[in-house]
């Protein structure tokens, strides 16, 4: 991949915080659901309950398809992210603590954590590394339904 597409990429990554992410349920059927996400560079994590379907769903299979967007007034201002990837639960507590630390700086203006509402700890939540394997970067700023698709390595490099 060549430097500005990377760049694009990230840049897409860091000024979003919420993703659209389908894993595939027992019955086969995919499950899509709206989670917060970190990311450093291309590697993206998200929290989920410890025995939510989510959290079952990713131990039988760990591929997943995710999307990061926004909603736009014009459709041909339209960019976002589609990625095929592989969600791998984090079992490293010095990781789950660094990933617990970055999701709040994804949200610098909301109110402080009050007693009631705080950030779970490692051992209260399901935390899931997820390194993309391909990622489609949509662009309608480029032309209708324009797209760039980008294969990495299996460690997301």
């Amino acid at each position: 991949m060549d430097t500005s597409m990377r760049q694009k990429i990230l840049d897409l990554l860091d000024s979003h915080r919420i993703m659209t992410i389908a894993t595939l349920r027992p019955d086969g059927w995919p499950q899509a659901t709206t989670v917060g996400y970190a990311n450093e560079g291309l590697t993206l994590w998200f929290l989920c309950g410890r025995n939510s379907q989510k959290a079952r769903n990713l131990a039988a299979d760990d591929r997943v398809s995710i999307t990061i967007d926004h909603d736009t007034a014009d459709i041909m201002a339209i960019t976002g992210l589609s990625m095929a990837a592989r969600a791998r639960r984090v079992t490293d507590r010095d990781e789950a603590l660094k990933v617990l630390r970055l999701l709040p700086l994804k949200y610098p203006d909301a109110p402080p954590p009050t007693t009631a509402l705080t950030m779970p700890g490692p051992d209260d939540v399901a935390l899931f590394r997820v390194v993309p394997e391909v990622i489609s970067v949509l662009d309608y700023t480029k032309g209708f339904a324009h797209t760039d698709l980008v294969t990495l390595a299996a460690d997301g490099a």
